[in-house]
């Protein structure tokens, strides 16, 4: 289960993470996390230069490492890059110093400033020792697109049903997400860009 719009109470309790990034000039953030894979994310690429739009992709270590020339091809593109751990680890369950360890192996090939915690968990002594080097990014917008009980058509409508200005948007570029993906993000876009929203990268 999952809330695609991310409640106030809990961008309240973890204050000095990044939810969404509020803004005079309708501007919106769209995301994806866990790639580079292969023809997912170059299918991806292709959609928003089919657009013009620029988007922040969380990259995995993992997957850097195995493709190499499509993140080169991100980044060359214009697009944002962020860290979001070499394995995908989930900060709950591990201890500070190998979740730790794991992300800074991931800079390694991923150069950014941004960080989001897989599955957004992450403990507060983690935060306390990323905050120093990262801007942690969470997100306002959550299209659902990973989970199999969620239709396309739904995973539409979670998006521009929530989204405002200064939304920050999460879709992945992955295998399990591809289905709901490649139905949800072109409509999407389209539907925002009529409606005047600005896509814009996470600095």
């Amino acid at each position: 289960m999952f809330l695609a719009k991310s409640p106030s109470i809990i961008k309240k309790y973890y204050p000095n993470l990044t939810w969404d990034i509020p803004n005079n000039e309708n501007k919106i953030y769209l995301t994806f996390d866990d790639g580079p894979i292969p023809e997912i994310t170059e299918w991806v690429l292709d959609i928003l230069n089919q657009y013009n739009v620029k988007a922040t992709f969380f990259c995995l270590g993992c997957n850097v490492n195995k493709n190499l020339t499509i993140y080169s091809k991100i980044v060359s593109e214009g697009h944002a890059v962020g860290n979001h751990s070499y394995h995908h680890l989930n900060g709950w369950d591990i201890d500070d110093e190998d979740y730790l360890r794991n992300i800074k192996k991931c800079n390694k090939l991923v150069t950014s400033k941004l960080f989001r915690p897989p599955y957004g968990r992450i403990k507060k002594s983690q935060i306390t020792e990323l905050i120093r080097v990262y801007k942690i990014i969470m997100w306002d917008v959550l299209s659902g697109d990973f989970d199999p009980k969620t239709t396309p058509e739904k995973c539409y409508n979670n998006v521009i049903k929530n989204t405002k200005s200064g939304s920050v948007i999460v879709f992945h570029d992955s295998v399990k997400a591809s289905e709901n993906l490649k139905y949800a993000l072109p409509k999407t876009i389209e539907y925002l860009l009529e409606k005047g929203f600005v896509f814009d990268v996470i600095q």
